[in-house]
């Protein structure tokens, strides 16, 4: 760096630097949107794969293939409803040991953590794809800061 005139002026060299940080910036986002949408689409192929639908006494998407996070979490919800009708309000862990509906509700509260699973990876892989964006964003505007530093005379 060089001062000139008052101005702060930076080499050709800075430049580059910048131009390479922000390739790599970009090469990042581009990992990180590719990761999340491989993992959004394996989370509901494996979903799909299952033919599991929203029970019909569901507040929303009753009767629609679950291979999302919504109709996951919409399941979620008529899970615990069916679990808590069964047990007479209790959970599994106010039953009795010996209570023949201890079972029901732990096998309830095992798709529950199946499906909730599945909502949170969707979760994760939307806010990977949104991270790549952004960087990529980030990136290409550090390239362009790069390209405009004029080197020094």
């Amino acid at each position: 760096m060089a001062e000139k005139d008052g101005s702060v002026v930076v080499t050709g060299r800075a430049g580059g630097a910048l131009r390479l940080l922000g390739l790599l910036t970009i090469l990042g986002g581009a990992v990180l949107l590719v990761a999340g949408a491989a993992v959004w689409f394996t989370v509901q192929s494996q979903l799909a794969d299952e033919r599991i639908t929203v029970s019909a006494d569901a507040e929303w998407f009753a009767g629609e293939k679950i291979d999302g996070p919504l109709t996951a979490y919409a399941e979620t919800q008529v899970i615990e409803k069916h679990a808590l009708e069964a047990s007479g309000g209790k959970t599994y862990a106010e039953l009795d040991r010996q209570d023949p509906t201890r079972e029901t509700v732990m096998t309830g509260s095992f798709l529950r953590s199946s499906l909730f699973t599945s909502v949170v990876s969707f979760g994760i892989a939307a806010m990977a794809m949104g991270l790549g964006v952004l960087f990529a964003i980030i990136g290409y505007s550090i390239t362009m800061i790069g390209r405009r530093l004029t080197p020094a005379v």
